[in-house]
C-alpha cells in the first residue's frame, strides 16, 4: 500500500540558540507552503512544547523579514528530553517517560511528520521517537560542529567569526600591555571553534580537546617568544581543553538536562598557571554566549536555508527518519540512528592543526 502523501508537518528548535535557526524555519514554512501547500505548525521551545502540547499554526507571512535574525522565534529548551522529563515531586525530583504524550499530540493535531532542529541530544531524542513510528526528519545545529554525520553544521561559521573578531580586538590590548591574553571558546568536548578560530585570529597557543597539553609545554613556548622580542602571545582555549593529567573544567551542573554538565572557565585557570610558571602578566576573556548571539553570516544563512528546504524535499519524497547533511560538498542525508549518541571531533592529522603547527603555533605539547 502506498505511503500516505504528508499534509501537515509540525517544526521544531532544540538545545542551545544558534545563529541560522530562523533561516531554517524561514525555508522549511516558505518551501512547505508555497511548494506542496502544506500545514505547517511551530512547536514552542523545543521538546518542552511537545509535552505541554504548545504548538501555533505557521502562516507563510509569519516567516518574513527572519532570515537575517539570530536566536529563534519558536523558542528553545536544552533541558527537557520527553523520555526522562524531569518532574519535581516534593522535595525529590522524579524522571518519567512523557514520549507517549507527544505522540498523541502530534496525532491528534493531525501532524504527519516533524522537523527537527537541533545537534545531538536533539537528534537522540528524535531518533527515539522514530522508533515509536513518528516519521521525523533532522536538521543539523549546533556552533560546536561537533554533530556526527555532517562536515558542517550551520551556525558554526558565525561562531568562528565572532571569536576570531574578539581574537583580533584581544591582540592590540595584548601588544600594548606586553600581556600574555587568554581567549576561552565554546565547543563542549570538540575544538573545531578553537581551532579555526585561533587560525584565523593568528593564535600562538590553541588548546583543544583532542589533544591534551602540558602546561610546562606552553610557558616554555611564550617564554621562548619573549625571549625574541615578541612581548604578548595569544591563547585560544576551546572551554573542554584540559592538561595531559588533568580533567575538563566544569563551571556547573544541571540537574535534569539530558547533558547535565556545562563546562568553562579554564580561561582563568591556565591564566593563572601560565602566569605563576612564567612572572608574566596574563588576563583571561571568556567569550561564552556571545557567540550563540547576533546575525549569520551570509554562509550560514545559505547553508541553513538549504538544509531546510532540502528536509521538505527529502519528506515529500517519502524519506523519513534522516538527518540532513553536508558531505563532500553536497546535500543528502543519513539515518538518525547513524547520529544519535556520536559526536564529530577532530582528528590528530587534520589539515588545519597541520597547517597551524607549520606556521609554529603550539597546541601545547
Amino acid at each position: 500500500m502506498a505511503a500516505k502523501r504528508i499534509q501537515s508537518i509540525a517544526v521544531m528548535t532544540g538545545g542551545g540558540d544558534c545563529p541560522g535557526l530562523n533561516a531554517v524555519i524561514r525555508a522549511v514554512v516558505k518551501t512547505a507552503i508555497n511548494k506542496y501547500r502544506l500545514n505547517v505548525w511551530g512547536v514552542r521551545d523545543g521538546y518542552l512544547g511537545l509535552i505541554e502540547n504548545r504548538m501555533e499554526r505557521l502562516a507563510y507571512n509569519d516567516v518574513s523579514n527572519i532570515l537575517t535574525v539570530g536566536g529563534t522565534i519558536l523558542g528553545t529548551s536544552n533541558t527537557a528530553n520527553p523520555f526522562r522529563f524531569a518532574v519535581q515531586s516534593g522535595p525529590r525530583m522524579q524522571y518519567k517517560d512523557v514520549s507517549d504524550r507527544c505522540v498523541r499530540v502530534l496525532a491528534e493535531g493531525g501532524i504527519d511528520a516533524l522537523i527537527c532542529i537541533g545537534g545531538d541530544g536533539t537528534m537522540a531524542t528524535a531518533a527515539e521517537f522514530a522508533k515509536k513510528g513518528l516519521t521525523v526528519m533532522g536538521v543539523p545545529k549546533t556552533i560546536d560542529n561537533d554533530l556526527y554525520g555532517t562536515d558542517v553544521t550551520f551556525g558554526f561559521h558565525t561562531a568562528v567569526t565572532t571569536a576570531t573578531e574578539a581574537i583580533d580586538k584581544v591582540h592590540t590590548t595584548a601588544s600594548s600591555h606586553h600581556r600574555i591574553m587568554i581567549v576561552e571558546v565554546m565547543g563542549r568536548y570538540a575544538g573545531w571553534i578553537a581551532l579555526y578560530a585561533g587560525v584565523a585570529g593568528g593564535a600562538d597557543v590553541i588548546l583543544i580537546p583532542e589533544i591534551p597539553y602540558e602546561p610546562q609545554a606552553i610557558c616554555d613556548y611564550v617564554l621562548e617568544r619573549s625571549r625574541r622580542g615578541k612581548r604578548f602571545s595569544i591563547v585560544v582555549a576551546a572551554e573542554g581543553a584540559r592538561a595531559k593529567d588533568g580533567q575538563m573544567v566544569v563551571s556547573k551542573r544541571i540537574a535534569g538536562s539530558p547533558d547535565p554538565i556545562r563546562l568553562g572557565g579554564i580561561g582563568p585557570v591556565l591564566a593563572d598557571q601560565i602566569a605563576e610558571c612564567t612572572g608574566l602578566e596574563c588576563r583571561a576573556v571568556i567569550l561564552g554566549h556571545v557567540q550563540r548571539g547576533g546575525t549569520p553570516t551570509p554562509y550560514d544563512r545559505t547553508l541553513a536555508t538549504n538544509f531546510g528546504h532540502t528536509a521538505i524535499e527529502l519528506l515529500m519524497k517519502g524519506q523519513k527518519d534522516h538527518l540532513v547533511v553536508l558531505k563532500d560538498g553536497r546535500l543528502s542525508s543519513i539515518p538518525l540512528r547513524r547520529v544519535a549518541g556520536r559526536i564529530k571531533t577532530v582528528p590528530h592529522n587534520h589539515e588545519m592543526i597541520r597547517a597551524a603547527r607549520a606556521v609554529n603555533t603550539s597546541f601545547g605539547i
